[in-house]
């Protein structure tokens, strides 16, 4: 019942100013050497008035993509970068290695429907990830949806997948070349044949199945030509399918009248009566409504409608169970009659605690709630009461990636990995409560010498802040260990402690790995993501830098053996701290990042990120965006870090012309003579269905310019300690 963001990696069912005039020079890393001048890049006399503020913008005309100079201007800086990286001493072994690793599959918590167990899993060199299908519990692998034999380069891939209520069909959505725009289709579970219902614009699709399973509710984003041109990434509403019939003429059921950039979701209860719908604007709010669907005409009742929280809902055996952090930052659970949803007659099931309560799953008649402790993952199940039952005991300090399971069977499915351990898939059984393995990914791995531990530090306004370690035993504080600090800190999104495959070839070679659970993201509820939003965001970067300033004070490492590691929002955070504390890391990887905040709202789908970053066309909102904009930071004759930015020309949601206008600005400010690369990936988007070959690709890129510039053993381990 809890609603992930699409600026990361969506899941739309169940995305102050300081300017240093003067910085010191970090102490090089070992083995790191002054790169080749990169291509000249030319540059325009474009200037802008915004509200009163004159802002160069010399790079302007690298933010069109479809220009044949800038492809050109693209392919010299590819080249300048291949040259540079596959030059590297190690990188050879590097990548074998890293080819092992990214072998090691994946696997997902399977979805139980009708006796039938459907999941995901990907093996050896398999490019994605299959959709199997189990016919009992026991049962053997059946593929259902090979994305392998849909395109010869592996870049389709399955987005999103939906089961009907008795497991006979099965509606999905396969994109090409990463770009995430979905096109639906059906197929007959029994027999592997397709349907030929095939519906277009299905991105981030959410589906509802009757069930009789003739049809099924779904989102779906304009066709060309049913809004005005630059609308088609918005106005994602709700239509009503019937098996067989003319998409086109699928009639609308919600969203007419609903502001553009508001994202909608819904959930069908099992016996097909209720929809409840929530209207998500931004990240911290909604609206939602129940509609009886049984009732002629019946309208959308609201629930909570102008309140300044979020809500999300389902109805399941004639109850509506409300999960929000309405006056209760780190949420709990209601229960509400769907007939009769006014307030005062709203019923605290679960109530907030000191640990966020992120997902609650009705299965079997009991509930089962995932909670989030110091940015670890933790289960419990309550009694349809609201009465504690027990804690479903975890492997280790780790995260729970998925919770599954029907309403009316006596049990429950969960993935679960940690830093050190590969996914797997546990089952529990509600009427015993135990837990056995059901499956999980082989593997020869062992990480028996690492070690994880959290630490807590102090940002700049003395806001404790939590902080992942993972590295060898036996690590020596010295002061001088190669460092990679990760952070993402937004869109209340939380970073917990997943496996990552190719982090282990940085452990391998001697490297520590940080973590930084900053605020913007949801580790401690909404009060925690609201404090690094909008004019707050300020605190993310300081949070960030005060890991790092932790991570040297405590001799974990020094700014020459420091880099900075960001993705997406991410990447704008990494932007921002290296443009505001240059002095203080040696290298930075960017990746599909935003950089240009004065003018992201103009591309893409980023209008749907307003709500979190303020907008560029609001004065107030313009300064403080205007203040830590990467881009604009950015000061001639400044010793910049090493920095690798890396994009993918069919993004869809982070637009390309952030990583090439930073590139190009750097290269010319940049009196360190450290490298400055632009990656750019073909036939991909922001990462999302990205291929294992594609992955090996970046992965190799990416781990050698940091080993390069860290000065990391290029062989296949550091020495003992390391």
């Amino acid at each position: 019942m809890k609603e992930a963001v699409p600026c990361r990696v969506p899941r739309l069912r169940a995305l102050v100013l300081l300017v240093l005039s003067a910085v010191s020079l970090p102490s090089p890393a070992a083995g790191a050497v002054e790169a080749p001048d990169p291509p000249v890049t030319r540059a325009e006399q474009v200037v802008d008035d915004v509200h009163g503020v004159e802002i160069a913008d010399p790079y302007r005309w690298l933010e069109d993509g479809s220009s044949e100079e800038v492809r050109r201007w693209v392919e010299s800086q590819s080249a300048y970068t291949r040259g540079l990286l596959e030059a590297r001493p190690g990188r050879d072994a590097a990548r074998r290695r890293l080819a092992k690793l990214l072998s090691i599959g994946t696997l997902t918590a399977p979805t139980p429907k009708g006796g039938r167990y459907f999941y995901t899993r990907r093996e050896g060199e398999q490019n994605q990830p299959i959709l199997y299908v189990r016919d009992s519990l026991k049962g053997k692998d059946r593929a259902l949806v090979d994305p392998n034999a849909l395109s010869p380069d592996g870049t389709a891939a399955i987005d999103w997948w939906y089961p009907s209520e008795d497991g006979s069909l099965l509606a999905y959505g396969v994109s090409m070349s990463g770009d995430e725009k979905s096109t639906l289709r059906v197929l007959d579970v029994t027999t592997g044949k397709a349907l030929a219902d095939v519906i277009p614009h299905t991105r981030y699709c959410t589906l509802g199945w009757l069930p009789d399973k003739s049809g099924f509710y779904y989102t779906r984003y304009p066709a060309p030509g049913e809004v005005p041109a630059g609308q088609e990434n918005y106005n994602r509403h709700v239509f009503f399918h019937r098996l067989g019939s003319d998409w086109t003429a699928d009639p609308k059921i919600y969203g007419e009248k609903r502001k553009p950039e508001e994202i909608i979701e819904f959930t069908v209860s099992p016996d097909g009566r209720f929809m409840v719908v929530w209207v998500l604007e931004g990240w911290s709010r909604s609206d939602l409504y129940v509609r009886d669907l049984k009732t002629e005409g019946s309208p959308f009742v609201p629930v909570a409608e102008g309140i300044d929280a979020l809500f999300h809902g389902e109805v399941i055996g004639g109850t509506l169970y409300l999960l929000t952090n309405w006056e209760a930052p780190r949420y709990r659970l209601f229960a509400v009659d769907p007939k009769r949803p006014e307030r005062p007659a709203w019923k605290v099931l679960i109530p907030q605690s000191d640990a966020v309560l992120s997902e609650v799953h009705y299965i079997g008649g009991q509930l089962v709630a995932l909670y989030l402790k110091d940015a670890a993952s933790r289960l419990a199940v309550f009694a349809a009461t609201g009465k504690k039952l027990r804690d479903i005991p975890l492997p280790t300090l780790g995260t729970v990636d998925k919770v599954d399971g029907r309403h009316d069977a006596q049990e429950a499915f969960f993935g679960f990995s940690s830093y050190t351990l590969p996914p797997s898939v546990y089952r529990y059984d509600l009427k015993t409560g135990a837990t056995t393995l059901w499956d999980r990914v082989e593997s020869d791995l062992d990480l028996k010498g690492m070690e994880v531990h959290q630490v807590f530090y102090r940002s700049k306004d003395g806001t404790r802040v939590p902080m992942f370690l993972v590295h060898r035993k036996g690590l020596r504080l010295d002061g001088d260990n190669p460092t990679v600090l990760y952070g993402y800190g937004g869109f209340n999104i939380s970073l917990t402690p997943a496996f990552s495959r190719s982090v282990v070839l940085w452990l391998e070679r001697g490297g520590i790995y940080a973590v930084a659970n900053l605020r913007g993201g949801g580790e401690y509820g909404e009060d925690w993501h609201r404090a690094g939003m909008l004019e707050r965001k300020q605190n993310v970067f300081d949070d960030f830098i005060a890991a790092a300033e932790w991570l040297i004070e405590k001799r974990y490492t020094r700014p020459g053996r420091l880099a900075i590691y960001g993705a997406s929002n991410g990447g704008l955070l990494v932007g921002a701290a290296f443009t505001q504390r240059p002095d203080l890391f040696h290298a930075v990887v960017c990746s599909v990042p935003l950089l240009d905040m004065v003018r992201y709202h103009n591309f893409q789908i980023a209008r749907l990120w307003v709500p979190e970053y303020g907008s560029p066309e609001n004065p107030d909102q313009f300064r403080v965006l205007y203040a830590y904009s990467p881009y604009h930071r950015v000061k001639d004759n400044t010793p910049y870090p090493a920095v690798l930015v890396e994009t993918a020309e069919s993004d869809s949601r982070v637009d390309p012309m952030h990583a090439r206008k930073m590139t190009a600005r750097l290269q010319k400010a940049s009196s360190s003579k450290r490298p400055i690369l632009l990656r750019t990936e073909t036939r991909a988007g922001h990462g999302i269905g990205k291929p294992l070959a594609k992955l090996i690709d970046e992965a190799t890129d990416t781990w050698t310019f940091l080993m390069w510039q860290l000065g990391l053993e290029p062989g296949p381990s550091a020495a003992p300690g390391r």
